[in-house]
């Protein structure tokens, strides 16, 4: 038990692969990945940098002396002039050209970018987890009929699989996004203190296409193409509000989700998963609280609420650079991915587990079905030589007075009964009960399912390198 605060992301929610890509050892690894990429590059376009310097970095690229590096800080207040004394008291012979012409944010923001870049892969692949799950669902109870919502009011039947596949279609554009913005994926490069590359164009003599190579050999050695085309001392922030938008949309779609599994939950219609030892109250034994479904809410709630902090910091950087932005993106970019990390471990157990029970969902649509079936009872009478008009007072009397039984008296709805017994409609008696078939009811509903699957989710699957994930904790 430990006597001091712990982050609970951490210690109950995302998993470890997430956490170590925001670790400060991950950190540290990289800037020295960056110093050892910065001086390849300059020896290559000329500078006097020797191969055993670059050598006796690279020799040291994994082994960082922590300690010094610590001793250093405390020191000097510098974390990155730190960590260049430490690497230079291990490669010795490199330490004159470690960091030559870079600023503080050569290796900070480029190493944020890099981890950035290495936590949306792992949102991107457990997307497709729960997208797959979310799938077979969806195909599974494509022709099982549900009671429709709107105002979450009874409305029109659905089926459990065409409800799904809202849930997979928020998630399918989400995934758009993702992939987009992957694709455009930027590092800040080689700009200098203050975005004019000053310090480089120094080093190589005024030749300006040389600080261009130098920088696109840099962001290449470490396994990007595109660079930010303008950039203060640091890249944008308005970079930040977009990662965390796009983390906040995944968000969205999940406690969208999460909030109608809880719903259909206090129906009896749908059940998250219950193990066999679970307890739902610490006071009423017979519960089965929603508890993961609440739990993806809860901390999609904290996702979207990270916007907010981006826009400001985006909005009040001045000119080249200011540092409120720093102990900021220290709390607030590994959070949001801790967080949506956790949402994503939940979803994928609920979305892998669901238990449905069609003997509840059918009974609740009986409660309610006598009265969206009128209009086609009516059409059936009119049919068989019957007024419109007078047939639609007589129904309109007998479902007020079902509707009275029911919420008056608490009696079952027995307008069927009362339909089937008055002598208008005596002419299609016999055909009411096929008339009341919930599938009759359902729409395109079926075929919609089976259209979304081959004409969007398919293609997108098969498109994919897509390796399914499985959550290191217990959700």
């Amino acid at each position: 038990m430990k006597d001091i605060y712990e982050n609970p992301l951490i210690t109950r929610y995302a998993d470890r692969k997430t956490a170590e890509v925001f670790s400060d050892d991950r950190k540290f690894k990289l800037w020295r990945k960056l110093w050892i990429a910065l001086a390849e590059s300059e020896k290559e376009l000329g500078l006097d940098i020797s191969d055993a310097q670059i050598a006796e970095m690279k020799k040291f690229a994994n082994d960082i002396n922590y300690d010094y590096a610590k001793e250093e800080e405390r020191k000097v207040r510098h974390d990155v002039m730190a960590h260049v004394h430490a690497f230079g008291a291990q490669a010795k012979s490199a330490e004159p050209i470690i960091h030559l012409g870079a600023t503080s944010c050569f290796v900070t923001d480029n190493a944020e970018l890099i981890q950035i870049y290495e936590a949306l892969e792992i949102v991107r692949g457990k997307m497709l987890t729960v997208m797959d799950k979310l799938r077979k669902f969806a195909l599974e109870n494509k022709d099982l009929p549900v009671l429709g919502y709107t105002h979450l009011q009874p409305a029109q039947l659905t089926t459990l699989g065409k409800r799904a596949t809202l849930w997979l279609y928020d998630l399918y554009l989400d995934f758009n996004d993702l992939t987009h913005f992957m694709s455009e994926y930027k590092l800040r490069g080689v700009k200098g203190t203050t975005g004019t590359q000053a310090s480089f164009l120094s080093l190589f003599d005024g030749d300006h296409e040389k600080v261009k190579q130098l920088e696109k050999k840099v962001v290449q050695k470490l396994g990007f193409e595109k660079v930010f085309a303008v950039s203060g001392q640091t890249y944008t922030r308005k970079f930040d509000y977009s990662v965390v938008s796009l983390l906040s949309q995944i968000a969205q779609s999940a406690y969208k989700f999460a909030n109608d599994i809880r719903i259909m939950q206090s129906f009896k219609e749908v059940e998250e998963p219950f193990e066999k030892s679970q307890i739902g109250s610490s006071a009423m034994a017979y519960k089965r609280n929603p508890m993961r479904s609440e739990r993806i809410c809860a901390l999609a709630r904290f996702v979207e609420s990270m916007t907010f902090n981006e826009a400001v910091t985006s909005s009040t950087q001045w000119f080249e650079r200011t540092l409120d932005d720093s102990a900021n993106k220290r709390l607030t970019i590994p959070q949001a991915f801790l967080a949506l990390d956790g949402v994503l471990n939940i979803y994928i157990n609920i979305t892998e587990n669901m238990v449905v029970y069609p003997k509840v969902i059918e009974r609740r649509i009986y409660d309610e079905l006598p009265f969206m079936a009128t209009e086609e009872i009516l059409m059936a009478c009119v049919k068989e030589g019957g007024n419109r008009q007078e047939l639609h007072e007589l129904i309109r009397r007998h479902s007020m007075e079902s509707a009275k039984a029911v919420k008056e008296r608490g009696e079952k709805n027995d307008l069927i009964d009362r339909i089937k017994a008055d002598p208008y409609f005596a002419a299609i008696k016999d055909k009411i009960d096929g008339i009341l078939k919930p599938s009759n009811f359902i729409g395109r509903a079926s075929r919609q399912v089976t259209d979304f699957m081959r004409e969007y989710i398919d293609p997108m699957f098969e498109s994919q390198k897509y390796i399914p994930f499985e959550p290191e904790i217990n959700v």
